[in-house]
């Protein structure tokens, strides 16, 4: 099961922002603990040092449903602000929700057609007289590359699936980045009520137990 969560201070002042980057280090030690494999897509800095406006999580675990109904909702703070001494708020909410995993395109060996052709440059007449260089194509997106590295055909076309297949990851996140902005946008309107989760001082304690999902064996 694969899962993209944001947390975010949306359009809260720093304090939120340090709040999330305080967080942050909270959710990741749980995914550790429960051995859930995490990779961070996105972090965007907040204004001050150490601060994060938002970060995207791609998670990766059997229980994960189960573990982030803990984690889903409103996220409260109440402690005093760590830039402004004489702030008199108390109470600092950011939110972490789950995002939706945009169209992933797969590369199956059928959907990729090649073209061969002479090689360019230096490696001798017989580079220049055999077909040795190879275009690879992606016929659903139209994504194409092309190898001339190496005197055989086989080597060639071999490097061309590889760089095919790059090229295509490639525009996958550049995808995937996108739609997290895009969602962002809905998401920066944070509510304050019935919050999932708070803590409370410097030192986050948690008002409420954390339990452990892992499998039952």
């Amino acid at each position: 099961m694969n899962k993209i969560i944001q947390i975010t201070a949306g359009r809260g002042p720093a304090e939120c922002s340090w709040v999330v980057s305080q967080v942050l280090k909270l959710f990741l030690q749980e995914i550790k603990n429960e051995g859930f494999q995490y990779v961070i897509l996105q972090r965007e800095k907040g204004n001050q040092n150490g601060t994060i406006q938002s970060v995207s999580i791609r998670l990766k675990g059997a229980t994960l449903e189960v573990f982030l109904a803990t984690w889903l909702g409103t996220i409260q703070w109440i402690g005093n602000s760590t830039f402004r001494k004489y702030h008199k708020r108390k109470n600092w909410f950011i939110g972490a929700f789950e995002l939706k995993l945009p169209k992933h395109t797969e590369i199956c060996d059928r959907d990729i057609s090649f073209q061969t052709m002479r090689s360019t440059g230096p490696g001798g007449q017989n580079v220049n007289k055999v077909n040795s260089a190879v275009r690879a194509i992606h016929t659903p997106t139209g994504v194409q590359t092309i190898a001339m590295d190496s005197r055989s055909q086989h080597q060639n076309k071999k490097l061309a699936i590889t760089r095919l297949k790059e090229k295509v990851n490639k525009a996958n996140l550049e995808q995937l980045k996108n739609s997290l902005t895009d969602q962002w946008e809905n998401h920066i309107n944070l509510q304050r009520g019935n919050p999932i989760r708070i803590f409370k001082g410097t030192n986050f304690k948690h008002q409420k137990e954390n339990k452990s999902f892992k499998p039952k064996r």
